[in-house]
């Protein structure tokens, strides 16, 4: 599912070739992700590997505003507070 989605989102990148010789790309709906590089399969490259750690912090921060793609969305699961709440479960659960 995860794989689907990127490939949905790197379907809607726009990419430009700006005034130093470079390619810049973007993807709409995904603020902060961007890649820059001398040629336009570098920047995709780029990109796409941006995104992909985008998302990854962005679940690790278990943030649940993820952009809709198409009809494909992100939706984790409720996890445990990090700060505790998992020691305070496994703690219950041991009594």
């Amino acid at each position: 599912m995860l794989t689907k989605y990127i490939e949905a989102a790197m379907r809607r990148a726009h990419y430009e070739l700006i005034g130093d010789g470079t390619y810049f790309g973007t993807i709409e709906g995904f603020d902060g992700v961007w890649g820059n590089a001398p040629s336009l399969e570098e920047c995709r490259d780029e990109l796409q590997s941006t995104l992909e750690d985008w998302l990854l912090l962005k679940l690790w921060l278990q943030d649940t505003d993820f952009p809709v793609v198409g009809r494909l969305t992100i939706k984790p699961p409720k996890l445990l507070n990090r700060r505790g709440s998992d020691n305070q479960a496994r703690a219950r659960k041991a009594s």
